[in-house]
């Protein structure tokens, strides 16, 4: 026989066993270099509805004509994705994505429905 309150503390400890082991496996993640830690402004500029190329852009240290000379394409051309003016192809947004070291859906603006 268990006491009940030795059930009780046995059964929360199961409970959280997968969160210790998702985080485990998310620090184990980062510290190999395969997961990273984003910064909350990031977060907040991109909740914000900040365009998400400038705010990788920013976040990443390059300025226009350094992420459009490492993809590839005019300085006018990023600024115009990077305002909105123009969405870029499949090809050159997924030049950016690389560059800046994220996945295409996360530089890709998703408006509210």
């Amino acid at each position: 026989m268990l006491p009940y309150d030795q059930y009780e503390q046995l059964a929360e400890e199961a409970e959280m066993l997968p969160d210790i082991r998702d985080y485990d496996s998310v620090k184990t993640a980062i510290e190999q270099g395969k997961e990273e830690l984003v910064p909350s402004e990031v977060t907040f500029a991109l909740l914000d509805k900040e365009n998400p190329v400038k705010v990788w852009r920013e976040y990443r240290g390059l300025t226009q004509q350094q992420l459009a000379g490492i993809v590839g394409i005019s300085t006018p051309y990023l600024s115009q994705i990077e305002t909105s003016k123009r969405t870029g192809t499949t090809e050159i947004l997924l030049a950016v994505a690389k560059a800046l070291r994220v996945t295409l859906d996360d530089i890709v603006f998703q408006a509210d429905n």
